[in-house]
Formats: C-alpha cells, sequence, structure tokens
C-alpha cells in the first residue's frame, strides 16, 4: 500500500496544573464538539443554546451564558455567564509539521553510486555482460535507517526514516527499481548477475555525449512517526545522483 501523510489537525496545549499541582502539559485538539479551546479557562468552550432566563442582575448587559467542557482525565462541564466570550487559544504547529522539522534535522540525502563497470575514466563495460548497482559508503543519511526528535507547543513527534527504493535511470531508456541499498560487486562473483539490482546493457554507449551513459539513481524514503496521539508517514522522493559509464562491444579479429 503506498504510504500517505496523516495527522495535519491543529493542536492546542493542555495545561493540567489549571485542575490538579504538578499537572503536566499536553497537546490537545483545538477544536471539537464541545467547542473551541481555551487556555485560560481550561475547557473547551460553547454558547450555550438555547440560553437561560436572564437574571435579574444581567438585565441590560451585554453577555451569555457559556458552556465550559473539561476533557479527560478530570472531566465534567460547567457553565457562566460572561459579558465577552474568551478567546480561543492559538493554534500550534500540527504533529505532521512537528514530524517534519524531525525530518529535516536528519540531512537526508543521495546515496554514493556503487557499479560495476565502475563510473570512472579509463573503465569499460562490455555489452552483454551483467552490470551490478549498489548504494557505496551506507549510513543513516543515505540509506537508513535513522531516527530524529523535534519538539514544539508542548507536543514531541519522533520519526524514523528507511530507504525504501532506489530507482536507476540507465541512460539507455531502461528503469531499473530495487529495494533498499542492494549488494555490492567482489571479485569472486565474476561475470554472475547482481542478485538484486543489476542491468545488462545492449548497446554501446559510443554515440552518447562525451560516449558514455548517464547513470542516476534516485532514492524513495519513507519516514514513520508518531507523537501526540497520533501516527503517520511522510514520503520523501528525488534524492538523486549521476555518474556516467562507458560501455562498449568486442571487436573480433576475423583472420583471411
Amino acid at each position: 500500500m503506498e504510504a500517505s501523510d496523516s495527522g495535519s489537525g491543529s493542536t492546542c496545549v493542555n495545561d493540567l496544573s489549571i485542575w490538579s499541582s504538578g499537572g503536566s502539559v499536553e497537546p490537545i485538539a483545538c477544536d471539537s464538539p464541545d467547542g473551541y479551546w481555551s487556555n485560560a479557562y481550561g475547557c473547551y468552550i460553547q454558547l450555550m443554546d438555547p440560553q437561560p432566563p436572564p437574571r435579574p442582575e444581567r438585565t441590560g448587559k451585554e453577555g451569555a451564558v457559556y458552556t465550559c467542557t473539561i476533557p479527560p482525565p478530570h472531566g465534567g462541564m460547567t457553565a457562566f455567564w460572561l459579558e465577552n466570550p474568551p478567546d480561543a487559544a492559538a493554534a500550534g504547529p500540527s504533529p505532521r509539521e512537528i514530524a517534519q522539522r524531525a525530518v529535516d534535522s536528519m540531512d537526508l540525502h543521495a546515496i554514493d553510486i556503487g557499479m560495476v563497470p565502475a563510473p570512472t575514466p579509463g573503465k569499460v563495460g562490455i555489452v552483454g555482460l551483467p552490470v551490478w548497482m549498489w548504494a557505496a559508503n551506507p549510513g543513516p543519511s543515505s540509506t537508513g535507517p535513522t531516527t530524529a526528535s523535534a519538539s514544539a507547543g508542548g507536543i514531541t513527534i519522533t520519526a524514523t526514516a528507511r530507504i525504501e527504493r532506489i530507482t536507476w535511470d540507465m541512460g539507455d531508456g531502461t528503469t531499473v527499481l530495487c529495494d533498499g541499498p542492494s549488494t555490492p560487486y567482489q571479485d569472486k562473483f565474476g561475470k554472475d548477475s547482481s542478485p538484486d539490482c543489476g542491468h545488462t546493457y545492449t548497446t554501446s554507449s559510443a554515440d552518447q555525449p562525451d560516449g558514455r551513459f548517464t547513470v542516476s539513481a534516485t532514492s524513495d524514503w519513507v519516514i514513520s512517526w508518531e507523537g501526540a496521539g497520533q501516527t503517520g508517514t511522510i514520503r520523501l522522493d528525488g534524492l538523486s545522483r549521476s555518474v556516467q559509464v562507458a560501455i562498449g562491444e568486442v571487436q573480433v579479429l576475423v583472420q583471411p
């Protein structure tokens, strides 16, 4: 299933010390069926409907009766008359926005490309022979997993990033999708094909600019986050790096 973002709702802060000594500060939804959140009263405020009959002492005064609904763990509801409605609490950043701050601190970047034939001057691959691709020098910021946290508005979100796949554009019109960092080539593998991320060129790169194919590797990440009573995922695509590789054909000499 394709990962998707969640937790976009705004949040306010519930200071539980209003109701008990030593109470903590917790995130709370800014709006609910009981009204809007008031930091001053520590409850959800809503205009009572219908309004009760006015008391004699309030005759001629502006004002109305409001309900004040206290969330768990204390709970309960009361009502009071006010000349002016309480101010709504300012919305803080959403859990999703705080999760993004955690992701930004991870310094995620494109992989270092590992490839055989090597993408270096003087190295030439051969048409028809297996090509291996992998993530060289893997680390938390290039292939994951890596975890970071961010806090704001009384909320702490923890996010964990993992590379989901790497899309290889081989420069000859072919795209190869590989799960994760893949297997690095070793001399002992000889002319075997890669078990999880390989390609075979069927044409040389002689007619390409500089006589080389441009190969790019684009990383797709999925970041899972949790906190403030919510969980979600963030997709991060488009981290890319490119190299150039020369592919030639074997010349066969025919004796007259």
